[in-house]
């Protein structure tokens, strides 16, 4: 039995935020910060290699968005010509992506879904879980059930916060207290996940990870960046369908 995610206390946080998702400099400007980083690693792992650079490896690929949120990575996905699909579990954040879609006129869908249970039988390219697993509780059967929605040689794309000493000053105490970059209450120490568990969870579920890459804030000039040798903190993780 999968457990139901605590509505006292992540629902209700991500609930309260949800009118400030398309504030640029609202609660969420670390996620408008980092999309571009989002979509180049994604157009990355995604790449045929070898392919022709003026192909859009985008162009009608099939792309489920699990907690998509108010749809920040939603909309230029679909703006790359991805056909693309977002669900998340709380119905504000449904509403605030739908009408900002519309305003946008792009064509999503979005579905108000429990993550724990999600009902689909559509079968994508690429399903994505971008600052996601590390909110629930049961993480590891998330990935099993949505690994039956991928196609043949699927990706599953991940981007998470390791569990170390680093991360608890970082992420959580400088970023939530300090800095207040990220809404305080955001994250749980306890619910991060290191490199290794996420990739034996998706090695027992038969995917292959063939990548896994550091999102790194240099405090200096103040940039994000991509770097194979800094997963201590934030981390994508890049894994194929084994058929």
């Amino acid at each position: 039995m999968i457990k139901k995610i605590n509505k006292n206390t992540e629902f209700l946080h991500f609930e309260q935020l949800s009118e400030e998702w398309w504030q640029e400099n609202g609660k969420f400007k670390i996620l408008h910060t980092i999309n571009p980083l989002r979509i180049k690693y994604i157009k990355k792992n995604i790449t045929v290699k070898k392919s022709p650079k003026f192909i859009n490896p985008f162009k009608n690929l099939e792309i489920l968005d699990l907690g998509c949120g108010g749809g920040l990575i939603c909309e230029p996905l679909a703006r790359l010509e991805a056909k693309v699909t977002g669900i998340d579990f709380i119905n504000e954040n449904i509403k605030a992506a739908k009408i900002h879609a519309n305003k946008s006129n792009l064509n999503i869908k979005y579905l108000l879904q429990d993550l724990n249970s999600i009902n689909l039988k559509k079968k994508y390219d690429l399903i994505l879980m971008l600052e996601v697993i590390e909110h629930l509780d049961n993480w590891d059967v998330l990935i099993r059930n949505s690994i039956k929605n991928l196609k043949p040689n699927g990706k599953l794309i991940i981007s998470t916060i390791n569990r170390n000493f680093l991360s608890r000053v970082f992420a959580i105490y400088i970023s939530e207290r300090i800095l207040n970059i990220i809404p305080q209450n955001t994250h749980k120490y306890d619910k991060l996940i290191k490199p290794q568990e996420l990739e034996d969870v998706l090695n027992k579920n038969k995917m292959k990870v063939t990548d896994i890459t550091g999102l790194f804030f240099n405090p200096i000039t103040r940039d994000w960046l991509l770097k194979k040798n800094k997963t201590r903190i934030n981390y994508f993780c890049t894994a194929e369908k084994i058929n």
